[in-house]
């Protein structure tokens, strides 16, 4: 597997739950956890990118490279390019985003989405694994992502893809439907061309900035991970839920 680098986009502010990366879990700051699980896996360095004081003088108490940032970033995403720029990498270099809401995401998968990079095709990486349930096949909070016979995504959504045109298909499509995880690897010359474009009209539409990608014609690799992942944090109630699995 090539070198990779993880660069962890950390902000303060959040609509549903303000301060979450310093909000505790398991007595640790929940962007400390993530951090670890950077630390834990392949990556030759790993990088907290923030715009906010607050944050840079958590992360570097617990000892992470931090990385200041504008704070005119509309993504994680123009955050990390942000980064790659002032840290002089190269287009070659290889760059997980490991983002700052998900503390469960293991290493063993930080490693697996960096190796999918290894297909030469692909342009950008990411993971999606089979749903576990048939109601989240039509919960517009679960990312739902088809995939073609190369393992390319064809199409990301948070409607239910593919529709079953008849009853008797609702199975099929179902199982066709991957849920998608929001971990992402992309060489740092592909990052640096899908910021300087404009939002699609169908990221606009989805809110789904992989969709951009698509759109510029771009391959993503989409992996089955190893193992699954837990739950990324987005609530108070994802939050007390991800407490007990941290405190256990």
């Amino acid at each position: 597997m090539s070198d990779f680098v993880v660069v962890i986009p950390a902000r303060y502010a959040s609509t549903r739950l303000p301060g979450k990366a310093l909000r505790e879990l398991g007595g640790k700051p929940m962007l400390q956890h993530v951090y670890e699980r950077g630390s834990e896996s392949a990556a030759t360095d790993v990088v907290v990118a923030t715009d906010d004081d607050r944050i840079a003088d958590v992360a570097a108490a617990f000892g992470a490279t931090v990385c200041m940032t504008g704070n005119q970033h509309r993504s994680g995403t123009e955050r990390i390019a942000e980064v790659a720029d002032l840290l002089d990498w190269k287009d070659e270099r290889i760059v997980v985003n490991l983002q700052g809401d998900e503390p469960a995401m293991p290493a063993t998968l930080i490693d697996q989405c960096a190796a999918l990079l290894g297909d030469a095709s692909a342009d950008i990486a990411t993971l999606a694994s089979p749903l576990l349930h048939e109601e989240d096949f039509d919960n517009p909070n679960i990312v739902k992502v088809i995939r073609d016979a190369h393992d390319h995504a064809i199409y990301f959504s948070r409607t239910s893809i593919p529709y079953a045109r008849e009853a008797k298909n609702k199975d099929r499509a179902i199982a066709s439907a991957l849920h998608h995880h929001g971990i992402y690897a992309y060489r740092c010359g592909v990052l640096r061309r899908f910021v300087a474009a404009e939002p699609s009209d169908l990221e606009v539409c989805e809110q789904l900035e992989q969709l951009r990608a698509l759109s510029l014609g771009m391959t993503i690799a989409v992996g089955v991970p190893v193992i699954r992942p837990g739950i990324g944090i987005d609530t108070e109630a994802d939050l007390r839920r991800a407490e007990r699995d941290f405190s256990s």
